[in-house]
């Protein structure tokens, strides 16, 4: 196990892959995104690897005291106005003005450069819950137009364990105290702020998704064509649109228009298997996860890193995987692990091809995308879990 050094540090600690690494220069063809064809590996700096950060902290961005003064400004800005629901707070209600560009900028790294981003400093240790999630909610707004986390319309997502069976096949594991396997989510970017650690455990990893493809190429090129192939079955955990199947088709790697997006969540394939008329997985899939989890977890890609109160992780989900280790909690609900979560579609996104439109909701629109809707939700933000 690698040590994991509390006060934000990365960790990494190099170990053998069961299978062995190849070359990081192979003699075949390397493109950038941009430009990448089918198939080929991917140079850039979303090609990351663990090594690659050990020792760097340019991926950590601070809160000056201005900045923090700028927050607590729009905070109260938004309370004398009287708005009542968070989600109806615009970019007019909340201005910023050296906030905001310094957020657009930590975007634009997320969502053209390495793909992840640290934030520090963000005061929730003397926010109350509704201003922590107006000073949530405002930031977004300087990285794009945020979507609804599941079926309920919640706008801010609550990552707290509220005691749901995470062997229920329609429990989202964000709602458990359970490990979660690398996936990426529904939306362009995955933001999360951390509100309160758990007593023990709850460490978040990374991984490049595009360092995972590469190394497919490089080992398992049959492999890579497997998780391009049109027969990956996602399950939709019960959050299903009106008429929508309760599962539908995405592949793992999707090229389109010069990209590689990088789709990934093994337990929900697996669980689409539970519906008779998909079809069964095939061995080459079975290997193709073994592989690509194999990948992900290795200390070669991976990083690992425990969110203290006040950060905020950013993820861009096209290049970038995440997961989190199981946690045991306090006692007192109080003083429970709570994160906050924002789904986001910023507006310099690159093009998805129309596979995304069933697990974004709708169309695949720059800008505009992303998040789960069915049936009655009502967009809405709550202070607490549920």
């Amino acid at each position: 196990m690698p040590l994991i050094l509390p006060l934000h540090h990365i960790t990494t600690n190099a170990r053998p892959f069961l299978l062995p690494l190849f070359p990081r220069k192979p003699s075949y063809s390397i493109r950038r995104s941009g430009s990448v064809e089918p198939f080929t590996v991917i140079e850039g700096p979303e090609a990351w690897y663990a090594a690659d950060y050990q020792g760097r902290t340019d991926w950590i961005n601070h809160l000056t005291q201005q900045h923090i003064a700028e927050l607590d400004a729009a905070i109260a800005g938004v309370e004398r106005k009287g708005i009542k629901d968070i989600h109806t707070v615009t970019k007019a209600d909340f201005p910023l003005p050296t906030l905001g560009p310094y957020l657009e900028s930590i975007r634009d790294e997320v969502v053209l450069g390495r793909g992840f981003a640290l934030i520090r400093e963000v005061p929730v240790d003397r926010y109350s819950s509704r201003e922590t999630a107006i000073a949530y909610w405002g930031m977004g707004l300087y990285w794009g137009k945020a979507s609804s986390n599941n079926k309920k319309g919640h706008m801010i997502g609550h990552i707290k364990d509220i005691g749901h069976d995470p062997l229920n096949p329609v429990t989202r594991l964000y709602a458990t105290k359970a490990a979660q396997p690398f996936h990426n989510d529904a939306a362009d970017i995955v933001t999360l702020l951390c509100l309160r650690n758990a007593r023990s455990g709850g460490l978040s990893s990374w991984s490049s998704s595009v360092s995972v493809h590469n190394e497919i190429l490089k080992r398992a090129p049959h492999l890579a064509e497997t998780l391009a192939g049109p027969n990956w079955f996602f399950d939709r955990k019960g959050e299903v649109p009106p008429g929508k199947k309760p599962y539908f088709r995405i592949p793992v790697f999707n090229y389109h228009e010069g990209h590689l997006s990088v789709n990934y969540s093994d337990n929900y394939f697996l669980l689409s298997q539970r519906h008779a008329e998909v079809p069964r997985l095939t061995p080459d899939q079975y290997e193709a996860m073994t592989l690509f989890n194999e990948l992900a977890a290795s200390d070669e890609l991976r990083l690992d890193y425990m969110l203290q109160p006040g950060e905020i992780q950013l993820l861009n989900n096209h290049t970038a995987l995440h997961a989190r280790s199981e946690f045991i909690d306090y006692d007192d609900i109080d003083k429970r692990r709570h994160l906050l979560r924002l789904w986001i579609a910023p507006p310099n996104e690159r093009a998805l091809p129309k596979e995304y439109e069933d697990i974004y909701g709708g169309p695949v629109t720059i800008g505009n995308r992303g998040g789960i809707h069915v049936e009655g939700t009502q967009e809405h933000i709550v202070l607490e879990a549920e």
